[in-house]
Protein backbone atom coordinates (compact mmCIF):
# COMPACT_ATOMS: atom_id res chain seq x y z
CA UNK A 1 0.00 0.00 0.00
CA UNK A 2 1.28 3.42 -0.68
CA UNK A 3 2.08 5.90 1.50
CA UNK A 4 0.65 9.18 1.77
CA UNK A 5 2.06 11.98 -0.50
CA UNK A 6 1.94 13.90 2.10
CA UNK A 7 0.59 14.80 5.75
CA UNK A 8 0.39 17.81 7.63
CA UNK A 9 -1.76 20.09 9.75
CA UNK A 10 -3.26 22.87 7.84
CA UNK A 11 -4.30 25.88 9.75
CA UNK A 12 -5.73 29.79 9.63
CA UNK A 13 -6.26 29.17 5.71
CA UNK A 14 -6.94 32.75 4.38
CA UNK A 15 -9.35 32.42 1.14
CA UNK A 16 -9.90 35.68 -0.58
CA UNK A 17 -12.60 35.26 -3.46
CA UNK A 18 -12.91 36.45 -6.82
CA UNK A 19 -15.33 36.26 -9.42
CA UNK A 20 -13.52 35.74 -12.79
CA UNK A 21 -14.73 35.05 -16.64
CA UNK A 22 -14.63 31.05 -17.25
CA UNK A 23 -13.41 32.18 -20.70
CA UNK A 24 -9.84 33.50 -18.95
CA UNK A 25 -9.47 30.11 -16.91
CA UNK A 26 -10.14 27.87 -20.43
CA UNK A 27 -6.44 26.83 -21.40
CA UNK A 28 -5.70 26.65 -17.80
CA UNK A 29 -8.23 23.34 -17.17
CA UNK A 30 -6.28 20.09 -16.73
CA UNK A 31 -6.69 17.27 -19.32
CA UNK A 32 -10.04 15.46 -18.13
CA UNK A 33 -11.51 17.52 -15.73
CA UNK A 34 -14.23 20.60 -16.38
CA UNK A 35 -14.65 23.83 -14.80
CA UNK A 36 -17.06 23.88 -12.01
CA UNK A 37 -19.67 26.85 -11.44
CA UNK A 38 -21.17 28.10 -8.81
CA UNK A 39 -24.53 29.49 -9.92
CA UNK A 40 -23.48 30.20 -13.48
CA UNK A 41 -20.36 32.22 -11.81
CA UNK A 42 -16.43 31.05 -12.01
CA UNK A 43 -14.74 32.07 -9.07
CA UNK A 44 -10.62 32.30 -8.18
CA UNK A 45 -8.93 32.00 -4.92
CA UNK A 46 -6.06 33.13 -3.31
CA UNK A 47 -5.20 31.19 -0.43
CA UNK A 48 -2.65 31.67 2.47
CA UNK A 49 -2.55 28.97 5.69
CA UNK A 50 0.02 27.09 7.68
CA UNK A 51 1.49 23.77 7.15
CA UNK A 52 2.56 22.44 10.10
CA UNK A 53 4.05 19.10 11.15
CA UNK A 54 4.54 17.88 7.35
CA UNK A 55 5.48 14.78 6.56
CA UNK A 56 6.61 13.62 3.20
CA UNK A 57 5.54 10.14 1.60
CA UNK A 58 6.34 8.80 5.26
CA UNK A 59 9.25 11.27 5.81
CA UNK A 60 9.64 14.26 7.94
CA UNK A 61 12.29 16.24 6.79
CA UNK A 62 14.32 18.45 9.38
CA UNK A 63 13.56 22.23 8.85
CA UNK A 64 10.93 21.79 6.19
CA UNK A 65 8.31 20.53 8.34
CA UNK A 66 6.69 24.07 9.81
CA UNK A 67 6.17 26.96 6.56
CA UNK A 68 3.72 29.37 5.05
CA UNK A 69 1.72 29.10 1.20
CA UNK A 70 0.15 30.79 -0.35
CA UNK A 71 -1.95 30.03 -4.29
CA UNK A 72 -3.81 31.16 -6.77
CA UNK A 73 -6.50 28.49 -7.46
CA UNK A 74 -9.95 28.12 -9.19
CA UNK A 75 -12.62 25.26 -9.26
CA UNK A 76 -13.07 21.89 -11.27
CA UNK A 77 -14.83 18.61 -11.42
CA UNK A 78 -14.48 15.31 -12.63
CA UNK A 79 -16.68 12.54 -13.46
CA UNK A 80 -16.50 9.85 -11.53
CA UNK A 81 -19.38 7.31 -12.07
CA UNK A 82 -22.60 8.23 -11.24
CA UNK A 83 -21.03 11.10 -8.75
CA UNK A 84 -18.30 14.15 -9.32
CA UNK A 85 -14.94 14.78 -7.71
CA UNK A 86 -14.92 18.37 -6.89
CA UNK A 87 -11.55 19.53 -6.96
CA UNK A 88 -9.13 22.39 -7.40
CA UNK A 89 -6.52 23.09 -10.22
CA UNK A 90 -3.83 25.90 -9.16
CA UNK A 91 -2.27 28.85 -11.11
CA UNK A 92 0.73 29.08 -8.86
CA UNK A 93 2.01 28.06 -5.46
CA UNK A 94 4.13 29.94 -2.88
CA UNK A 95 6.20 28.51 -0.26
CA UNK A 96 9.64 30.02 1.37
CA UNK A 97 11.46 26.88 0.97
CA UNK A 98 13.22 26.17 -1.94
CA UNK A 99 13.75 22.45 -1.41
CA UNK A 100 10.28 21.83 -1.42
CA UNK A 101 9.71 23.93 -4.67
CA UNK A 102 11.82 22.03 -6.50
CA UNK A 103 10.44 18.73 -5.71
CA UNK A 104 7.11 19.43 -6.17
CA UNK A 105 8.09 21.33 -9.74
CA UNK A 106 10.26 18.35 -10.59
CA UNK A 107 8.32 15.38 -9.87
CA UNK A 108 4.75 16.52 -9.26
CA UNK A 109 4.30 19.57 -12.51
CA UNK A 110 3.34 21.72 -9.05
CA UNK A 111 3.58 25.48 -10.30
CA UNK A 112 5.48 26.01 -6.92
CA UNK A 113 7.61 29.02 -6.51
CA UNK A 114 10.09 29.33 -3.63
CA UNK A 115 9.83 33.26 -2.34
CA UNK A 116 10.79 35.02 1.18
CA UNK A 117 7.88 34.49 3.31
CA UNK A 118 6.36 36.11 6.67
CA UNK A 119 3.40 34.46 8.37
CA UNK A 120 1.65 35.85 11.43
CA UNK A 121 -1.57 33.95 12.87
CA UNK A 122 -2.97 35.36 16.13
CA UNK A 123 -5.85 33.60 17.71
CA UNK A 124 -6.52 35.31 20.99
CA UNK A 125 -9.66 36.78 22.54
CA UNK A 126 -12.73 36.38 20.23
CA UNK A 127 -10.32 37.91 17.23
CA UNK A 128 -8.66 35.71 14.24
CA UNK A 129 -5.82 37.31 12.63
CA UNK A 130 -4.30 35.49 9.66
CA UNK A 131 -1.35 37.57 7.44
CA UNK A 132 0.99 36.21 5.03
CA UNK A 133 3.28 38.02 3.25
CA UNK A 134 5.76 37.91 1.12
CA UNK A 135 8.81 39.06 -0.99
CA UNK A 136 10.04 39.02 -4.76
CA UNK A 137 12.82 41.42 -5.09
CA UNK A 138 11.62 44.76 -3.78
CA UNK A 139 8.16 43.55 -4.36
CA UNK A 140 6.61 43.48 -0.79
CA UNK A 141 3.29 41.82 -0.84
CA UNK A 142 0.62 40.68 1.51
CA UNK A 143 -2.84 38.98 1.97
CA UNK A 144 -3.89 39.15 5.37
CA UNK A 145 -7.47 39.06 6.95
CA UNK A 146 -8.83 39.40 10.68
CA UNK A 147 -12.62 38.02 11.94
CA UNK A 148 -13.88 38.45 15.25
CA UNK A 149 -16.32 35.62 17.04
CA UNK A 150 -16.47 31.88 16.59
CA UNK A 151 -15.68 29.79 13.90
CA UNK A 152 -19.11 28.48 12.53
CA UNK A 153 -19.44 24.89 10.57
CA UNK A 154 -19.76 25.05 7.02
CA UNK A 155 -23.37 24.41 5.61
CA UNK A 156 -23.74 22.01 2.45
CA UNK A 157 -24.92 23.77 -0.85
CA UNK A 158 -23.81 27.10 0.44
CA UNK A 159 -20.95 29.56 -0.86
CA UNK A 160 -18.61 28.63 1.70
CA UNK A 161 -19.18 24.99 1.01
CA UNK A 162 -18.40 25.36 -2.46
CA UNK A 163 -15.20 27.50 -1.25
CA UNK A 164 -13.92 25.12 1.10
CA UNK A 165 -14.72 21.89 0.19
CA UNK A 166 -13.28 20.85 -2.65
CA UNK A 167 -11.68 17.41 -1.91
CA UNK A 168 -9.15 16.25 -5.11
CA UNK A 169 -6.60 18.04 -6.69
CA UNK A 170 -5.80 18.30 -10.49
CA UNK A 171 -2.06 19.37 -12.17
CA UNK A 172 -1.78 18.63 -15.96
CA UNK A 173 1.52 17.20 -16.89
CA UNK A 174 1.12 17.07 -20.40
CA UNK A 175 -1.18 17.87 -22.98
CA UNK A 176 -3.12 15.21 -21.92
CA UNK A 177 -2.24 13.79 -18.91
CA UNK A 178 -2.99 14.92 -15.79
CA UNK A 179 -2.30 13.98 -12.16
CA UNK A 180 -4.89 13.56 -9.47
CA UNK A 181 -4.79 13.11 -5.81
CA UNK A 182 -7.39 13.11 -3.04
CA UNK A 183 -7.17 15.65 0.02
CA UNK A 184 -9.08 14.51 2.99
CA UNK A 185 -9.85 16.44 5.69
CA UNK A 186 -13.14 16.70 8.16
CA UNK A 187 -15.35 19.27 7.20
CA UNK A 188 -13.81 22.70 8.66
CA UNK A 189 -15.09 25.66 10.33
CA UNK A 190 -14.75 29.40 9.42
CA UNK A 191 -15.27 33.26 9.68
CA UNK A 192 -16.71 35.56 7.57
CA UNK A 193 -13.59 38.21 8.12
CA UNK A 194 -14.31 41.85 8.99
CA UNK A 195 -11.26 43.00 7.04
CA UNK A 196 -9.04 41.83 4.89
CA UNK A 197 -5.71 43.30 2.73
CA UNK A 198 -4.36 42.20 -0.70
CA UNK A 199 -1.80 43.52 -2.57
CA UNK A 200 0.47 42.03 -4.93
CA UNK A 201 1.94 42.77 -8.49
CA UNK A 202 -0.45 40.04 -9.74
CA UNK A 203 1.15 40.40 -13.57
CA UNK A 204 4.11 39.28 -12.38
CA UNK A 205 3.38 36.46 -9.97
CA UNK A 206 0.31 35.09 -11.12
CA UNK A 207 -0.13 36.13 -14.39
CA UNK A 208 -1.78 39.07 -16.43
CA UNK A 209 -4.69 37.01 -17.23
CA UNK A 210 -5.77 37.20 -13.67
CA UNK A 211 -5.22 41.06 -13.35
CA UNK A 212 -8.83 42.27 -14.13
CA UNK A 213 -9.94 39.73 -11.54
CA UNK A 214 -7.94 40.37 -8.74
CA UNK A 215 -8.55 44.08 -8.84
CA UNK A 216 -12.25 43.88 -8.28
CA UNK A 217 -13.78 43.47 -4.78
CA UNK A 218 -13.92 39.78 -3.94
CA UNK A 219 -16.97 37.73 -3.71
CA UNK A 220 -15.92 37.00 -0.12
CA UNK A 221 -13.12 36.95 2.80
CA UNK A 222 -13.25 33.69 4.80
CA UNK A 223 -11.02 32.37 7.36
CA UNK A 224 -11.25 28.06 7.51
CA UNK A 225 -10.13 27.16 10.99
CA UNK A 226 -8.02 23.77 9.20
CA UNK A 227 -7.09 20.24 10.77
CA UNK A 228 -4.71 17.21 9.98
CA UNK A 229 -4.86 16.57 6.51
CA UNK A 230 -4.22 13.35 4.21
CA UNK A 231 -2.99 13.64 0.50
CA UNK A 232 -3.53 10.47 -1.04
CA UNK A 233 -1.46 10.24 -4.49
CA UNK A 234 -2.75 8.85 -7.46
CA UNK A 235 -0.76 7.74 -10.53
CA UNK A 236 -1.21 9.58 -13.78
CA UNK A 237 -3.84 8.72 -15.77
CA UNK A 238 -4.71 9.33 -19.77
CA UNK A 239 -7.25 11.44 -19.90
Amino acid sequence: MLKPLLTAHWRYLAVLTFEIEPEVLVSYVPAGVELELENGRAYASLSGFLFYHTVIVGMPTPRHRNFEEVDLRFYVRKRSGDTWRRGLAFIAKLVPKAAIAVTARVFRGEPYLAVSMHGDVRDSEGEVHACYQWKRGSKAEILAMTARGEPQPVLAGTHEDFILEHNWGYTQRTAERTNEYRIQHPRWKFWVADSYEFKADVATVFGKDFVAALSTTPVSALIADGSFVTVDRRDEQDE
